[in-house]
C-alpha cells in the first residue's frame, strides 16, 4: 500500500468559522507522522474527521483505502483522545483486561500493555484516582491491545516527566517498525525531531508537509522550533497585503 491516509482537499467548518482549509496531504504506512501545532490549529478536528465521526463541508478521505469511518475500519483503526476513554470506577489492570477479552487478546496481554506504557506499579489503582497523564496512558495501554493498523493519538504526551515521554516515543517506533502506521498531534515542537514525517498545521492551514531533515535543509536550521517559525513567516509573505 502506497498510502496508510490519503486526504484531499479537507474542509471544515463550525458555525460560520472556517477550521481547516483545503488540507491535502498522504500518511505513508509504517511510519510515525508527527501532526504539529499550537493549541487551536486544528488538530483535533483533522484527527476525528479521519476516523469519521467530524462533518466535513467537502473532501475526500481515505484510511486503508476506504472511506473514514467506514464500519469496516472499526477493528483496523484505534484512536486514542486527549479525553479518557476508560472506565473511571475500574482498576487500569480491569479496563486493560476487559478491553483485551473484547479483543480476544488474553490477560497477560492486557498486563504486557499496562506495563508498556508505564503503568506496571499503578496497576491496581482505580483511574479515577490517577492523574490526566496517567489516565490518557491507560486510554492508549487499551488501545494498542487491539492492535490497529493505523493508530491515531492526540497529544498522548502532554504532562509527562521526559522520561517517560521517551520511553513512549521509543514504544512508538517499535510499533512503526511492526507494521503500524501512527499519527501522532502535538503542539511541543521538540518532539518534531522524534517523527520520521512532519505535518506542520497552523490556523487550519498545512504548512508543510516534510520529513525533519527535508525540514531543517529547507529553512536553514536545524532547530526545529525555528523552523516552524520562519515556515510561518513566509506564509504571511505570500498572503495579499
Amino acid at each position: 500500500m502506497d498510502a496508510a491516509v490519503t486526504v484531499t482537499g479537507l474542509v471544515v467548518d463550525r458555525g460560520h468559522r472556517r477550521v481547516l482549509h483545503d488540507l491535502a496531504f498522504v500518511v505513508p504506512p509504517g511510519q510515525v507522522t508527527g501532526l504539529l501545532g499550537p493549541s487551536g490549529s486544528g488538530k483535533s478536528t483533522l484527527l476525528r474527521a479521519l476516523v469519521g465521526v467530524q462533518v466535513v463541508r467537502s473532501g475526500e478521505i481515505t484510511v486503508l483505502g476506504r472511506p473514514a469511518g467506514s464500519a469496516s475500519l472499526r477493528s483496523r483503526v484505534g484512536y486514542v483522545t486527549q479525553a479518557p476513554s476508560v472506565y473511571a470506577d475500574l482498576t487500569v489492570r480491569e479496563n486493560a483486561r476487559f478491553f483485551a477479552s473484547l479483543y480476544g487478546a488474553g490477560s497477560a496481554a492486557a498486563d504486557r500493555a499496562v506495563a508498556d506504557v508505564g503503568l506496571g506499579d499503578a496497576a491496581g489503582r482505580l483511574v479515577r484516582d490517577l492523574s490526566s497523564g496517567q489516565m490518557g496512558r491507560a486510554s492508549l495501554a487499551c488501545a494498542l491491545l487491539a492492535r490497529p493498523e493505523v493508530l491515531l493519538l492526540d497529544e498522548p504526551t502532554v504532562g509527562l516527566d521526559p522520561v517517560l515521554r521517551v520511553e513512549l516515543w521509543e514504544q512508538f517506533h517499535a510499533l512503526a517498525a511492526a507494521g503500524t502506521t501512527l499519527l501522532v498531534s502535538s503542539h511541543v515542537m521538540d518532539e518534531a525531531g522524534r517523527c520520521d514525517r512532519l505535518l506542520l498545521l497552523r490556523e487550519g492551514r498545512l504548512l508543510a508537509d516534510s520529513t525533519p531533515a527535508a525540514l531543517r535543509a529547507r529553512t536553514g536550521t536545524d532547530d526545529l522550533e525555528e523552523a516552524f517559525l520562519r515556515v510561518v513567516r513566509e506564509q504571511q509573505a505570500e498572503l495579499p497585503a
